[in-house]
């Protein structure tokens, strides 16, 4: 891998993690056009990057992030757990990352083995997410805003985002149409979704991080990962706030034709 291929995978990266079009599918198939090997290299570049979306999504809602932190912490220390909304997200937050922290933890070896054919995995997983963004968009009564959340919505986004464990699954389509099930109109479920799957993406990436640091060999290539990492970090913010300004006058449906056009390409030239 050179840095013009590190520059235009952080570009996909960037583009595909918070778009709901699934960017491990699309890091497989641009890996797969550029070439590149299916080696510890390659593995260890594609989780920095990740983690350069995780810390683009991280910047672009510190305030929102900030406030429920302070606030969750305070409500603790003031033995007022639910005194205000931010303190309740907190614990909104907490009640939606328990799903996919418990199936990722029993499930891990599973979806490893799944993961044997990616091509396949990364087709049937862009068709389903299809299938799921155009149901969830015909069926969105569109009504409700963040400030309505409950607990039940936790939990349709905690279990949607157990979908996100499988090999070539949009964790941002899966939790955007746990949000959506709940009748949040689009910008709320997108913001609500991202917010709910923090914990779960920071605590994934750190350790999958430090798994890729360990390989051998690593930090020889150590531009090239710096590279993918800031060019993830900022396509992946601004995609963030072009997606959340989208989705206040559009619907999901082009995005569901276009995982199902990219589905059956991959699984044709599969």
């Amino acid at each position: 891998m050179n840095t013009f291929q590190a520059f235009l995978l952080g570009i996909v990266q960037g583009l595909t993690e918070f778009i709901p079009v699934s960017s491990t599918a699309h890091l497989l198939i641009a890996g797969k056009l550029l070439g590149l090997p299916s080696d510890d290299r390659t593995f260890a570049f594609n989780i920095i990057i990740q983690m350069g979306t995780v810390l683009a999504m991280l910047i672009f809602f510190w305030h929102d992030i900030y406030e429920i932190s302070k606030a969750f912490l305070l409500g603790i220390y003031h033995k007022k757990p639910f005194e205000n909304l931010n303190a309740y997200l907190g614990w909104l937050v907490i009640a939606a990352t328990i799903p996919a922290g418990v199936v990722g933890l029993v499930l891990n070896q599973f979806v490893k083995d799944m993961s044997g054919d990616p091509l396949l995995w990364a087709g049937v997983r862009l068709l389903f997410t299809a299938i799921l963004l155009a149901v969830v968009e015909y069926f969105d009564k569109k009504s409700r805003v963040l400030e309505s959340a409950t607990w039940a919505d936790a939990l349709s986004v905690g279990l949607f985002q157990v979908l996100a464990i499988f090999p070539g699954a949009s964790r941002s389509g899966s939790t955007m149409a746990g949000a959506m099930f709940r009748g949040f109109d689009r910008p709320s479920a997108a913001r609500f979704a991202f917010l709910m799957s923090a914990p779960i993406l920071l605590v994934a990436g750190l350790y999958e991080t430090i798994q890729a640091i360990l390989l051998p060999n690593t930090t020889e290539f150590l531009p090239i990962l710096l590279t993918g990492f800031v060019t993830s970090a900022i396509i992946g913010w601004l995609a963030i706030r072009w997606l959340l300004g989208y989705l206040r006058k559009h619907s999901l449906y082009v995005f569901a034709l276009y995982c199902f056009m990219a589905g059956l390409l991959v699984l044709f030239l599969k």
